[in-house]
């Protein structure tokens, strides 16, 4: 009795699109929040001064505010300096501790 040749079936890449379906969701999970904070923030601001255009120029210059504020916050704390916490004692380059002229002779 003889047993029939295996079946050989022709390979699918099922696994590498799973974990590409996988890696896309887990994205768009990730990026989801921020994404539509960003986006509804600005349909809310379009919204508003599409209903009434004062409103617009209000939130125009309170934008502006807020980008110059942060701004100048930011340069203020990139320009301070914080005194030094430790001395490391790092070498210095040059010439090394001068020598006594007299130091070189040996007593007698």
């Amino acid at each position: 009795m003889t047993t029939p040749p295996p079946v050989s079936r022709p390979s699918r890449p099922w696994g590498a699109v799973g974990a590409g379906a996988a890696a896309i969701a887990a994205c768009a999970v990730c990026c989801a929040g921020p994404l539509l904070a960003v986006l509804g923030g600005i349909g809310v601001t379009s919204a508003i001064g599409a209903l009434w255009v004062p409103a617009l120029a209000v939130l125009a210059v309170a934008a502006g505010v807020g980008v110059w504020g942060v701004r100048r916050r930011r340069r203020t704390t990139a320009c301070r300096t914080a005194p030094a916490q430790a001395d490391l004692g790092m070498p210095t380059f040059g010439p090394g501790p001068a020598l006594d002229s007299d130091s070189s002779k040996t007593p007698g």
